[in-house]
């Protein structure tokens, strides 16, 4: 990782809006605060690859022993843990569906966890292995409350990102936008500060 902390910023976005979307124009707001010298923008509502039994089986296949059929499954999920590996700052920019990430989300996370890569399994648990990064989590929901015991995307997003090592994970939340459109106007002060910080820092 650089010296700077946010020389790359990783943008993963994941609204199936792709215009109107609140979480993705929020992404760009907090990318021109960050001001990063490199954006690595994964849109993983284009579509990612479900987990398989095929690729179940080439991921657990040691490197040496893989075919060039192995390989070639887990080729995407080797450029998706490579593009974590390169970010100093991630961003994702995410709604909340169904009280929950988007399965394209989903899809993502199965696709960047991997043992050995972003986490590797110890006698005393797991540990991961992306430490030194940070994240900032943008939710947005129509109806469920940020926080709330009916909100299960943004805790599980929070514990995914530890489980591979990033631990200063920070949640911008703009929920209940339908009763309460304002929420994205908080949303866009609290990026402000919060970006203001950072680059004062």
């Amino acid at each position: 990782m650089s010296d700077a902390p946010n020389d790359t910023v990783l943008l993963v976005e994941a609204s199936a809006r792709k215009s109107g979307s609140t979480s993705r124009e929020l992404a760009r707001r907090l990318l021109g605060r960050l001001v990063p010298k490199r954006i690595i923008s994964r849109d993983v509502a284009d579509g990612l690859p479900i987990v398989t039994g095929d690729w179940v089986n080439a991921n657990f296949t040691l490197p040496e022993n893989r075919s060039a059929h192995h390989r070639q499954v887990l080729e995407l999920s080797d450029s998706l843990v490579e593009e974590l590996r390169a970010a100093d700052t991630i961003v994702i920019a995410t709604p909340i569906y169904n009280f929950s990430v988007p399965a394209a989300l989903k899809s993502w996370i199965d696709l960047v966890a991997r043992a050995g890569l972003t986490f590797r399994y110890t006698e005393n648990g797991p540990v991961g292995l992306l430490e030194g990064k940070k994240a900032y989590v943008i939710v947005t929901s129509g109806g469920t409350p940020v926080r709330s015991d009916i909100d299960f995307a943004s805790g599980y997003l929070k514990h995914v990102l530890g489980f591979i090592g990033i631990h200063d994970v920070e949640i911008i939340a703009a929920d209940r936008l339908v009763p309460a459109p304002e929420n994205a106007e908080a949303a866009r002060v609290s990026i402000d500060a919060i970006s203001a910080h950072t680059l004062a820092a």
